[in-house]
């Protein structure tokens, strides 16, 4: 099948050249040179993250994390892992809220195995697919289940905040791995529809980044990619069920568990990914709990003495309010010292809402969040992931290359607003832990 011409011409930012094309059955491929390695990363996003769930089947999901190295027409049972393993390669996949991602990294005269391996599976997965895939797969979820979230400490913690702050209803109120009573309810049917819904051409994007020659990636690409069907009838993107950017009044738990200490946990709806207001919410969230350097840190641990560790960190999102997460551990296991911790919380984020930051600390959260930004696109496979990123929720691969800029950009006032109208107790969810028992360490 003939290939439409490039979406945009080939750029060049930092010695990266990108380029933008689009095939007749829709799939959207970035293709980018970097011969300074011999190696090769294809990343593959597909639009299809937790919030496409369907009602009363949270997880479904995350489940094709799972299903989709079970084998396909071709490529049977755990062979797509060995394949690319004995190669010299390295491979796996997520979910997150907003999409899937498959991402493998090999030696670059390699590639097109690899191109073959995801054409496969985006093409024929649905021949291979089997209630004993299906039952052997829920398996392996339910352990990740029991060793991420229900077996260790605070583990349900993060579950407990996104559930108060996007209510139910909302396409955004469950965590990507779900539950196991909604997931078990799942047959292979509904399965089967999720996979002819969400995993087609024309709701993807493949980034091809390292030693490649772009040409010859792209014939590749039309080669196995370009006879499989696009789902002209894609749905609309789930709408997020939340109607205030802001949440009206805090929400609280008290959890009593097998912790090692009480814990002062809470969770705030901040601005969308993709915004000006949401750069600015990065930098006042590195800025009062970003590292040993930051304000919490240094009030809660190293003046106060109240707390042993104080973190702040931004879950981006594009269709919700972003999530800012705040953990603050104590420094022991009794529950005394919740409250002037949360005091002192309540009277940084009061100051700081007033006052903003002060050019030293926008300096050094800028400068962080630039690190960061050079870590991303410092490898061949964090690149690949980014430009899909962009491309699948902004439509724009390029916008990665571009986005630091606009971090830099933002002002001390913008900062200082943010903070003013987000970091608040009545636009939090609070989750308090308190030990079941003494614990002897």
């Amino acid at each position: 099948m003939l290939r439409q011409a490039a979406v945009r011409s080939a750029s060049t930012f930092a010695g990266f050249d990108l380029s933008e094309h689009r095939l007749a059955n829709g799939l959207r491929v970035v293709l980018s040179e970097d011969h300074n390695v011999p190696v090769a990363a294809v990343n593959v996003w597909y639009d299809a993250g937790s919030r496409h769930d369907p009602p009363g089947r949270s997880g479904l999901a995350h489940l094709f994390c799972m299903l989709m190295f079970q084998g396909s027409a071709q490529v049977v049972g755990n062979d797509h892992f060995n394949l690319v393993q004995r190669c010299g390669g390295s491979l796996n996949g997520s979910t997150s809220f907003e999409r899937a991602n498959y991402f493998q990294t090999v030696p670059a005269h390699h590639l097109e195995l690899v191109l073959w391996l995801e054409a496969d599976r985006m093409g024929s997965l649905l021949t291979a697919m089997s209630n004993g895939d299906m039952e052997n797969c829920g398996d392996i979820v339910k352990n990740e289940r029991r060793q991420r979230y229900d077996a260790v400490q605070y583990g349900n913690v993060f579950e407990r905040l996104v559930a108060m702050v996007y209510p139910d209803g909302s396409s955004y109120h469950h965590v990507p791995i779900g539950s196991n009573s909604d997931r078990d309810k799942v047959t292979l049917k509904e399965a089967q529809e999720f996979f002819r819904t969400y995993y087609t051409p024309n709701n993807t994007v493949m980034a091809v980044v390292g030693d490649i020659d772009p040409e010859r990636t792209l014939a590749w690409v039309d080669k196995y990619f370009g006879s499989i069907p696009a789902n002209y009838a894609l749905p609309a993107l789930p709408a997020s069920g939340i109607t205030e950017e802001i949440m009206m009044g805090e929400r609280r738990e008290h959890v009593v568990a097998d912790v090692s200490q009480s814990a002062f946990m809470a969770a705030f709806r901040l601005p969308r990914d993709g915004s000006r207001e949401c750069d600015a919410a990065d930098l006042a969230l590195t800025i009062l709990g970003g590292g040993e350097s930051s304000r919490f840190y240094n009030r809660l641990v190293r003046q106060d003495g109240l707390a042993a560790s104080a973190g702040f960190g931004l879950l981006r999102l594009a269709g919700a309010p972003s999530l800012g997460w705040l953990d603050v551990k104590s420094i022991d296991s009794t529950t005394e010292k919740l409250g002037a911790i949360e005091n002192a919380i309540d009277e940084e984020m009061d100051r700081f809402a007033i006052e903003g930051p002060s050019p030293d600390e926008l300096e050094r959260a800028q400068a962080t969040l630039e690190r960061e930004w050079l870590d991303r696109l410092g490898t061949v496979a964090g690149r690949a992931d980014e430009f899909c990123r962009y491309a699948v929720l902004f439509g724009d691969a390029q916008l990665a290359l571009s986005s630091l800029g606009n971090v830099l950009d933002v002002s001390a006032d913008e900062v200082r607003a943010v903070a003013a109208r987000h970091l608040r107790r009545g636009n939090r969810a609070v989750v308090t832990y308190e030990p079941s028992m003494a614990r002897d360490y």
